[in-house]
């Protein structure tokens, strides 16, 4: 296949991502509105042959102080064929173009999933002593193309980036959670539960907890909620115009992109969370809750509704987004696997965040800047 890149109009982006059964939240138009401290581009890649948009990219651009040169950035993406034989076709316009641009450095997060870990392999991960990083369990499933494009990539010159544990703060996630929910019923998907969780969601439904959707007007609750499980959990919240914006933005350009979760106990908010939409792919985005009544467990209620909306909506997958590669019980980190592992689903290793230096000069200094942060 012959390809042509141009930059394209964020309704032809939007229409493209609509034409696909899901795409990264990442990587729809209205993410750039949403990172508004960043300059924006849309991509659009065309077969020559039918004049067909086959793939796209939201790029991001972040200006280095003094200099007028950027940090060009594909959160997961670009949404192109990762499999193609030609992948270089695809990538080496996308290099010039953004070098145009006055690019210094690029750096792009490929959506390709490299391995899967079932529950029962996570859990027993977990319960082995010597066993301290999800990379040293035995993979239940390996996608044999997925080392194929690594070893492109690294031919091209890209430079694998490094994962930062969880892959939390500047940079996506390496490794998530996901419930798979394709071809399944809902009884099937909570048999899969451990039982810790299904007694916890008939604990919260005992005491009456109720989960709500919310809307624009309760982002305050939620932000409350929020910057406590900040200070609780040592992390820098963001601003609720953050979340006011990502509502706005993300809902003006589908109706049902961002919903807004609340469980309420006795009148009460005690836990909120966020959820994001793309095709058929459903983001648990962001979870926050307060530091009493934990014992009605609010959270697991919250998490059943949001994946039973899912499943309603026809989602194939529930994606509980990022957690630690570490099984150490001493990690800080390790609580998020423990609670996701608890839904049955699986954990999904991703190629990660990939580099590729335009200016070797500059993106030494960047690499020195970020260091030290």
């Amino acid at each position: 296949m012959s390809l042509t890149l141009r930059t394209i109009s964020r309704e032809q982006h939007l229409a493209y991502i609509q034409s696909l059964p899901s795409a990264s939240h990442c990587q729809v138009p209205a993410w750039a509105d949403v990172k508004n401290e960043w300059r924006s581009e849309n991509l659009g890649w065309f077969d020559d042959r039918t004049g067909h948009m086959v793939g796209a990219g939201l790029v991001l651009y972040r200006q280095i102080p003094k200099v007028k040169r950027y940090l060009a950035y594909l959160p997961e993406g670009p949404v192109i064929n990762w499999y193609a034989p030609n992948l270089e076709e695809w990538l080496q316009p996308m290099l010039s173009h953004l070098k145009s641009q006055g690019a210094f450095t690029v750096k792009m997060g490929p959506p390709v999933i490299i391995r899967r870990w079932d529950a029962t392999a996570v859990k027993a991960g977990i319960a082995d002593p010597d066993v301290k990083r999800l990379r040293d369990v035995e993979a239940t499933f390996i996608e044999p193309r997925a080392f194929e494009v690594a070893d492109r990539l690294r031919r091209m010159g890209w430079q694998q980036g490094e994962d930062g544990g969880a892959g939390f703060g500047d940079v996506q996630p390496r490794y998530v959670y996901q419930v798979p929910l394709e071809n399944r019923s809902l009884d099937d998907i909570q048999k899969n539960f451990n039982q810790l969780w299904r007694r916890n969601i008939k604990k919260a439904e005992k005491a009456g907890v109720e989960v709500v959707q919310g809307g624009y007007d309760d982002l305050p609750v939620w932000q409350n909620l929020y910057e406590i499980t900040a200070e609780r959990d040592h992390f820098r919240p963001r601003p609720l115009s953050y979340f006011q914006r990502m509502w706005t933005r993300l809902n003006t350009e589908d109706p049902n992109r961002m919903r807004l979760y609340l469980a309420v106990h006795e009148g009460e908010a005690v836990a909120a969370a966020t959820m994001l939409t793309v095709g058929r792919h459903v983001w648990y985005s962001y979870g926050a809750s307060a530091n009493h009544k934990r014992e009605v467990r609010p959270s697991n209620a919250m998490q059943w509704r949001m994946l039973r909306d899912a499943y309603a909506m026809g989602a194939s997958v529930y994606d509980l987004r990022g957690i630690s590669d570490s099984l150490d019980e001493t990690d800080h980190l390790f609580g998020l696997i423990q609670f996701k592992v608890g839904t049955g689903g699986q954990a999904a290793e991703y190629l990660g965040e990939w580099d590729f230096p335009l200016n070797k000069l500059l993106h030494k200094a960047l690499d020195i800047y970020m260091s030290r942060r």
